[in-house]
C-alpha cells in the first residue's frame, strides 16, 4: 500500500543548526530550499527587554521554520510598507534563508542583507528584500530582523550600570551582530561558507553596514559589504555620547512619569510603545558606547580599525526632492533667500556648486543639495574615508533609472516601494528628474514582478539583471566584474573625480563630476580631517 505526504511535508528539509534541528521547504517554484523564521537569539522579552541579545537555548525535537517569524514592533511610519510576517511582537528575533538546493551546495557564498526604515521601521519578511532571485545565483541568502524604535535603541543610565560592558543603547546594531555571528556557526549546513559573508543593506540597512563594518564586534565576520544609500556619519543618523544618549533616555522616561526602568520593563509592550509613540520621537540616536562603536565612524576608518573588506556603495540620483530644501516654489527668490538661511556665511559658494537658473536649473540644484544633505553626502564620506583608509578595493555607482508609471492613477509612490492613495488636495505630480531613495532595491535583488504596482517594462528587467550579475560577481570574488558587463574600475585614492557606474537602461562609467559639492559639505559637517 502507497501512502502519499501532503505536499509540504513532502517537500520539508532539515537542518541542523548549534542549538537543534530545524525544518525548513524546497520550494518546487523557485527550486531552493527556504527557511523562514530562525530564532537566532532568546527572545528579548522581560528582563531581557534594552539588554543586548542573549545566546539561545537548544531545544529537542524538530523546530518547523516555514513561516516568517514576527515583525518588530513598530508604528506604520511608512504607510507603503508591506510585510509577509502575520504579525508584530518584541519576541522578533529571528532570520530567513533562501539557499540553492542539490548535492553540490557548499561553500556558497552568504549575503545577509539589513532592512532599511529609519531604525524606526522595517522587517526582513517584506517582499522586495525577498532573497529567491539572488539565491538561484548561487549564493545563500540571509535576511535577518533587528529591534526598532525604543525596543532597538533606548539608552539609561540604569541600563549602561547593568550591562556588563557599562553601556546601554545599541540593541538593533547588537541583533545585527548577533545574527552574524549565527551565521558564522551555522551557514556551512545550509551550503554556505562562513569566510565569504558579504553584508548589504538599503538606507538604515546600509547605514548599519557601515556600521558593523567599524565596530570591533563585527568586523571580523565579513568578507564584502554593499552599501545603498546611507552612512553613520553626520548628518545622516550618526551615533551620538553615551552622556547624551543616556540624557535623552532619562528626558524621556521622566516626561512619561516613570523613575526606574524596572517601572518601564513592568509594562507591557502596547504600554511602552504608546508612550514612545506620544512622545513624538523619530526613533533614538545609536550610541557611541565604548563596545560596539569604540569612535565615531570617521575616527575609525581613518585610523585603518574597519573591516579590511571590498566595498560596493553609492546612492540614487534624486534622493529626495527638491521641495524637501526649497519648502516652496522653484523661483530663484524662494532658492536664493532658502540658501541664505541653511550656509549665512557660504550661500556665495553654495549657490556656484549647487546653481540658480531657470525653474528646471532650481529643481535639479534643489534636488541634489537636498539629496546630498540628506543622504548622499554621508555615503561618499563612507566611499572617501574606505578608500583613503584601506587597500580593499572600492566601487561607487549613481543608481540612476526612473521608475515606470503607476499602474493605478489615484495613487501616489510611497517612500518604501509601495504605494499610497493621493491626497485630494495634492499638486499635480512633476515629471521624476531621477530614481527617488529606496527604488533601487527591486531592481537590486530581483524583484521587481513581486510589487505589481508599476508598469515594468523590458527595460526595467533588463536594469535588473545587469545589477544583479555585478552584485552576485561582487558577493562571489570581491570584484563586481564579468563577462557582457560594461568594466567597472575601483576607485584609487588620490583619484580626484574617481570612477563612477552610472546605472540606467545602459549603463556606463563616468568620472565623478561634482565632488566639489561633497568637500564644501565635508568640512560645512566639520568631518574633514
Amino acid at each position: 500500500m502507497h501512502f502519499s505526504l501532503p505536499a509540504q511535508e513532502e517537500n520539508s528539509v532539515q537542518v541542523t543548526t548549534e542549538n537543534g534541528i530545524i525544518e525548513g521547504f524546497f520550494d518546487t517554484e523557485s527550486g531552493l530550499h527556504h527557511f523562514f523564521g530562525i530564532p537566532f537569539a532568546q527572545p528579548p522579552v522581560g528582563e531581557l527587554r534594552w539588554k543586548a541579545p542573549q545566546p539561545l537555548k537548544d531545544w529537542s525535537g524538530v523546530k518547523e521554520t516555514k513561516e516568517f517569524g514576527p515583525a518588530p514592533v513598530q508604528a506604520n511610519v511608512f504607510g507603503d510598507m508591506e510585510f509577509r510576517s502575520k504579525e508584530q511582537s518584541e519576541d522578533c528575533l529571528y532570520l530567513n534563508v533562501w539557499t540553492p538546493s542539490g548535492e553540490n551546495r557548499k561553500d556558497l557564498p552568504v549575503l545577509v542583507y539589513f532592512y532599511g526604515g529609519g531604525f524606526v521601521a522595517g522587517d526582513a519578511s517584506e517582499p522586495r528584500y525577498d532573497g529567491a532571485a539572488m539565491a538561484q545565483r548561487g549564493i545563500v541568502v540571509v535576511t535577518t530582523n533587528y529591534r526598532l524604535n525604543i525596543f532597538g535603541f533606548f539608552a539609561h543610565p540604569e541600563l549602561s550600570e547593568e550591562a556588563p560592558y557599562n553601556a546601554s543603547g545599541n540593541y538593533g546594531l547588537l541583533d545585527q551582530n548577533a545574527a552574524l555571528n549565527w551565521v558564522q556557526n551555522n551557514i556551512e549546513g545550509f551550503g554556505g561558507n562562513p569566510e565569504k559573508v558579504t553584508i548589504a543593506g538599503e538606507s538604515a540597512g546600509s547605514i548599519s553596514v557601515s556600521a558593523q563594518m567599524a565596530s570591533p564586534l563585527s568586523k571580523d565576520l565579513i568578507a564584502g559589504a554593499i552599501g545603498e544609500s546611507g552612512a553613520a556619519i553626520e548628518p545622516t543618523m550618526a551615533p551620538v555620547s553615551l552622556d547624551e544618549a543616556e540624557q535623552n533616555g532619562l528626558e524621556f522616561a521622566e516626561a512619561a512619569g516613570y523613575d526606574s526602568v524596572e517601572e518601564l520593563r513592568d509594562l507591557a509592550t502596547r504600554e511602552i510603545f504608546e508612550i514612545y509613540t506620544k512622545s513624538q520621537r523619530f526613533g533614538f540616536p545609536s550610541v557611541i558606547d565604548g563596545y560596539f562603536f569604540p569612535k565615531s565612524l570617521p575616527e575609525i576608518y581613518r585610523a585603518g580599525e574597519q573591516a579590511q573588506v571590498p566595498l560596493l556603495l553609492g546612492w540614487n540620483s534624486a534622493e529626495v526632492p527638491g521641495m524637501a530644501f526649497t519648502q516652496g516654489p522653484y523661483s530663484e527668490d524662494n532658492y536664493i533667500e532658502k540658501v541664505k538661511e541653511a550656509y549665512p556665511e557660504d550661500n556665495e559658494l553654495v549657490l556656484q556648486l549647487y546653481p540658480p537658473g531657470s525653474e528646471k536649473d532650481i529643481e535639479l540644484s534643489a534636488t541634489a543639495l537636498a539629496s546630498d544633505r540628506f543622504i548622499a553626502y554621508s555615503t561618499w564620506k563612507w566611499f572617501d574615508l574606505h578608500r583613503k583608509n584601506s587597500e580593499q578595493p572600492v566601487y561607487r555607482y549613481l543608481y540612476s533609472k526612473i521608475r515606470p508609471p503607476l499602474k493605478d492613477e489615484n495613487l501616489t509612490s510611497g517612500l518604501a516601494g509601495g504605494t499610497e492613495e493621493k491626497a485630494e488636495e495634492a499638486p499635480p505630480q512633476r515629471e521624476p528628474v531621477g530614481a527617488p531613495h529606496a527604488a533601487e532595491i527591486e531592481y537590486f535583488l530581483g524583484n521587481l514582478a513581486r510589487n505589481q504596482n508599476y508598469s515594468w517594462t523590458k527595460d526595467d528587467y533588463k536594469v535588473s539583471e545587469t545589477i544583479q550579475q555585478y552584485l552576485a560577481n561582487f558577493i562571489k570574488s570581491g570584484n563586481p566584474n564579468g563577462e557582457n558587463l560594461p568594466e567597472w574600475p575601483s576607485a584609487q585614492a588620490a583619484d580626484k573625480n574617481p570612477p563612477v557606474l552610472i546605472m540606467d537602461v545602459e549603463s556606463r562609467v563616468e568620472k565623478a563630476a561634482n565632488e566639489e559639492r561633497y568637500l564644501f559639505l565635508d568640512k560645512s559637517y566639520g568631518n574633514d580631517e
